[in-house]
């Protein structure tokens, strides 16, 4: 059974900094490539980050590049998100979630569809 757990949401003023963190269990996390989405209330789940199962490869959404990181600790079994300049409109509960596949360097896709199992989400609320 594939489990993964989101952790270090919560409150933080404009301009403030976060770390999420997901763990994973149940497959052999270096098998497969990994992804943060974020949804805002009334709006439809988005893309914010994805990294290669090497962690060596990131892709960013427009919103997060500059100012989120993405990075993956293989022998942890986990992923992380460093999230810096936090702005109101990054408000959402952001979700992790785990590739379908893919080759050692291949950057998962932007699209959910890529995508096998998620997370249950942590809240991320960002004041002005």
């Amino acid at each position: 059974q594939v489990q993964l757990v989101e952790s270090g949401g919560g409150l933080v003023q404009a301009g403030g900094s976060l770390r999420l963190s997901c763990a994973v269990s149940g497959r052999t996390f270096s098998s497969y490539g990994m992804g943060w989405f974020r949804q805002a209330p009334g709006k439809e789940r988005e893309f914010v980050a994805a990294v290669s199962r090497s962690g060596s490869g990131t892709r960013y959404a427009d919103s997060a590049k500059g100012r989120f990181t993405i990075s993956r600790d293989n022998a942890k079994n986990t992923v992380n998100l460093q999230m810096n300049s936090l702005k109101p409109e990054d408000t959402a509960v952001y979700y992790c979630a785990q590739s379908t596949g893919g080759t050692w360097y291949r950057i998962p896709a932007a699209h959910p569809n890529e995508y096998a199992y998620w997370g249950q989400g942590t809240q991320v609320t960002v004041s002005s």
